[in-house]
């Protein structure tokens, strides 16, 4: 068995004392260690942001993009490398904000990645303004006046597009969040794991309390992941109770698994006419 210092990285750590991230990666650690996952056969893309900062401390393949740019560089390294394990750091606003169009297409190609999504309904890199999460009326250093748009329900938008595995977690529950994480990378296809995590720096509203007096974890329930006109009611699910744990979850062949190419091997161990690839170049 892998020990989870194998993990641990040498960068230092500069999240504010309280941050969810923290408890996130800690989830993250011992996902990977449980599924058996080495480090060489691991890869953390990230954007930008606080949460994009979690494949500095992970001891990993690691790749740090561009603001809202994560998923198209996970997509193009799992066509390349289907053999890989891929898990994506995203931030509400990184990835429902200026990530949202590739959001869109990853689910419709139901690539074979796990999202984890940091949501603290605040751009806390950038000190605290209004977030795609953030609720109506929440005031920032920004939103002097309140937030004047709606919320993105980030369950709902991942139902309607046709996401084969949708689930909700909470940083606070360590041991619920670890098992969708597992749940998320075993599940062939592409699968989003809403967050929910405290930032103690800008967002003085969703705290930690103010979560875990709220969240409810849905196995504990009669409540079966496998309809979705239900998983679709639960979404709406929002206030003095949140849902948590996996909402919906169906079996559909991967992007991957739809290339008759890459059935045999992986795109990097093909061989290729270097000839044929000039020719093409050429007429370019």
């Amino acid at each position: 068995m892998l020990d989870i210092n194998v993990y641990n990285s040498d960068f230092e750590n500069k999240w504010c004392p309280g941050c969810g991230n923290f408890d996130i990666l800690s989830a993250m650690k011992n996902a990977f260690v449980d599924l058996g996952i080495s480090p060489q056969k691991l890869l953390i893309v990230s954007g930008i942001g606080q949460a994009a900062k979690t494949p500095h401390f992970l001891k990993c393949n690691a790749f740090h993009s561009l603001h809202g740019r994560a998923l198209p560089i996970a997509t193009g390294a799992k066509i390349a490398n289907h053999d890989l394990t891929i898990v994506v750091n995203s931030g509400d606003g990184d990835c429902y904000g200026e990530g949202g169009n590739h959001l869109i297409n990853a689910i419709r190609r139901n690539i074979d990645l796990t999202l984890l999504v940091h949501n603290n309904m605040v751009y806390g890199l950038t000190k605290g303004q209004a977030s795609p999460t953030s609720e109506l009326g929440t005031v920032t250093k920004i939103q002097l006046h309140g937030v004047i748009s709606a919320p993105l329900n980030p369950i709902s938008f991942a139902l309607s597009l046709g996401a084969t595995f949708i689930a909700r977690g909470f940083s606070g529950d360590g041991e619920q969040l670890s098992k969708l994480i597992e749940s998320g990378v075993t599940h062939k296809g592409f699968s989003i794991i809403d967050i929910l995590q405290p930032c103690v720096s800008f967002n003085r509203i969703n705290t930690h309390s103010w979560y875990k007096s709220r969240v409810y974890d849905l196995e504990k329930t009669d409540y079966v992941p496998d309809n979705w006109m239900r998983a679709m009611e639960i979404s709406q699910d929002w206030g003095d109770k949140i849902p948590t744990g996996i909402i919906f979850q169906k079996d559909t062949p991967s992007f991957t698994d739809r290339i008759d190419t890459l059935k045999e091997s992986t795109l990097i161990n093909k061989k290729y006419s270097e000839e044929r690839l000039n020719n093409v170049l050429s007429k370019l």
